[in-house]
């Protein structure tokens, strides 16, 4: 006889509850804070090369993180989010992946993009939205997005990626693909409507996706106590049918070896994973924000001392893979690097303005067309209100 209820049914004669605390889900480290393995913890399997590309772009991304929230200070870009303490999430989860694997962001997930090879100049473009932007200056700054490098571009509202990597991943699947999809959020976007429709959707059809949240401890201002009693993100995935994994977000070996082993697992028995990475966001939420009005600066200073990437490089150093002095150099030069880049970047034409109705329909269709007739008018009727480089009308 079937279970038209798909519950596991046990039989009792008493009446009890099940507590909301019945799940307690253990978190994974590896790396301890002096850069020295725990007794017992799972060996990492990195190559040096793997290693130290890992590490070049966390610090890349952090030294990117300071230049452009600098540069949004003084007016040059609208706009930034930093990462800052959460290095290790993104970086150490693509490493982990194929080329190929498709990854969907929410808007702090630079290290990913980074690691699969996004340049520095294609970064530049892309917050100064400027002509040659792959997104053609039609989103704000940080979200990116780059088809050869199989990097969905991010769209703004909360946790929409969620259910669209449930379905990219099943059409993999069906297609007979060796790839799988992850798809990256924070705390706050769990809650939201889109995040229990995704995850029931791809655990119901067993789409090969890895679910991977940052619990960073806020929704901009919301703390995570405020948003949910259960015990984190994790334990939801179980309620839904589908294994999880909690790791150290400060902790790159552990994000690594979590985001490895859910891979193989996604795609060997065609189902969805959940990562849960616990780390701190030591930034503000966005350059609109103000964190001193929601947290203290001795919460935030006793997670500095958790720093991901100094963790990371003491291994390196023990390992024998890192030179200290020769790291120092090589961040001096990058940030100068990063400097003379938004210097070119910022001095770059926009984008003509045909470029609003563009890659919509293979053909712009009439209303869109009249539309941008009416703002050429408009705009030509106001020239001193729109300054435009000569000949972007045209």
């Amino acid at each position: 006889m079937t279970n038209p209820n798909n519950a596991t049914i046990t039989t009792v004669h008493t009446a009890a509850f099940t507590a909301g605390d019945a799940l307690k889900i253990p978190t994974l480290r590896i790396l301890q804070d002096d850069g020295n393995l725990y007794d017992g913890a799972d060996k990492p399997s990195l190559d040096k090369e793997t290693a130290l590309k890992m590490y070049d772009t966390m610090v890349f991304t952090r030294v990117l993180d300071e230049r452009m929230l600098a540069a949004q200070r003084q007016g040059r870009i609208s706009f930034y989010m930093q990462c800052l303490g959460e290095e290790a999430t993104t970086v150490g989860s693509a490493a982990a992946l194929d080329e190929q694997d498709m990854i969907m962001a929410q808007y702090r997930e630079q290290g990913a993009l980074r690691y699969r090879g996004f340049t520095l100049e294609q970064f530049m473009n892309q917050l100064f939205s400027n002509e040659k932007d792959l997104g053609k200056g039609r989103q704000m700054p940080v979200h990116y997005g780059s088809k050869d490098i199989y990097y969905m571009t991010i769209s703004s509202p909360l946790g929409t990626q969620i259910p669209q990597a449930s379905g990219y991943a099943y059409a993999q699947k069906l297609r007979g693909l060796n790839n799988t999809t992850i798809c990256y959020f924070g705390e706050g976007a769990a809650s939201e409507g889109d995040f229990h429709a995704g995850l029931n959707m791809a655990a119901v059809h067993k789409a090969p996706v890895l679910f991977f949240c940052r619990n960073n401890g806020y929704a901009i201002s919301t703390p995570a106590n405020e948003q949910f009693v259960g015990d984190g993100i994790a334990c939801r995935a179980v309620g839904y049918g589908m294994k999880a994994i909690r790791v150290d977000g400060a902790d790159i070996l552990a994000v690594y070896h979590a985001t490895k082993i859910a891979r193989e697992h996604a795609l060997k028995h065609n189902e969805p994973v959940l990562i849960e990475a616990m780390a701190y966001r030591l930034g503000a939420h966005s350059s609109s924000d103000d964190p001193s009005g929601y947290r203290s600066k001795e919460e935030e200073e006793l997670w500095r001392k958790t720093d991901p990437i100094s963790r990371y490089r003491l291994w390196l150093v023990k390992q024998g893979w890192l030179d200290e002095d020769a790291d120092k150099a090589k961040t001096d030069q990058l940030r100068t690097e990063i400097l003379d880049a938004l210097k070119v970047a910022e001095k770059v034409a926009k984008p003509g303005i045909e470029h609003l109705i563009s890659d919509v329909y293979q053909q712009p269709i009439p209303a869109l067309q009249q539309q941008l007739d009416e703002l050429k008018q408009h705009i030509r009727k106001y020239p001193d209100a729109y300054p435009v480089t000569s000949g972007r009308m045209d």
